[in-house]
């Protein structure tokens, strides 16, 4: 191991790239946060304005959403095994890992897909109201995130199978790692604003 791994920023070293790469991917997180807020903070506003239509009450279906949100927490328990074996260049955890967090995160999204369409079915959709304006683009943006991370899974196992475990291929691991992580906490706070407070109003 050499001295630039070993030595810390209070010994006069050097940050190895690991640790770069990770910070810099976490600002990049913080400005999607920044985005999300707005859009939090753009709902808020917006959750009581139904123009006559159905509020968030008598739309969600707290059965199906809870089943969403232990769908995602597990999947956020895969990825951190993906990551684990993707660092001890075990190809059984790795794939199995990889593969698992896919059809979590698959399932998370044809839920969310499937509760988009029962809504617009009822005439309650985008153009309803100002309240589900807010929502859908709010809970449609995170699944577009899913919908991204789940093209950038396929990418990374791709790489590791036609490339090894390099050191860069581990680096892009531990930002899909992060971001994945980072769509779990955003949903854990969607799920208690918008849905437990919504259908409890």
């Amino acid at each position: 191991m050499d001295r630039q791994n070993v030595l810390g920023h209070a010994d006069g070293g050097l940050a190895s790239k690991r640790v770069i790469t990770g910070y810099g991917f976490w600002i990049f997180l913080l400005s999607d946060i920044i985005m999300f807020s707005a859009f939090f903070a753009t709902y808020a506003v917006l959750v009581g304005e139904t123009a006559g239509g159905p509020s968030g009450r008598e739309l969600f279906n707290l059965p199906n959403v809870g089943l969403e949100t232990a769908v995602l927490l597990v999947s956020s328990f895969t990825v951190g095994l993906a990551g684990i074996g993707a660092r001890a260049h075990s190809g059984s955890w790795f794939y199995s890992a990889m593969a698992a967090t896919f059809i979590l995160g698959a399932v998370f999204l044809s839920i969310e897909v499937r509760e988009f369409a029962s809504m617009i079915a009822r005439g309650a959709g985008p153009t309803r109201s100002a309240f589900l304006s807010a929502f859908f683009t709010l809970v449609g943006c995170h699944g577009l995130h899913i919908t991204v991370g789940l093209l950038w899974l396929l990418t990374m196992a791709a790489q590791v199978f036609a490339k090894g475990y390099r050191a860069d291929i581990l680096r892009r691991m531990l930002c899909f790692g992060l971001f994945w992580h980072a769509l779990d906490i955003i949903w854990v706070a969607l799920f208690t604003v918008v849905y437990l407070m919504g259908a409890a109003q």
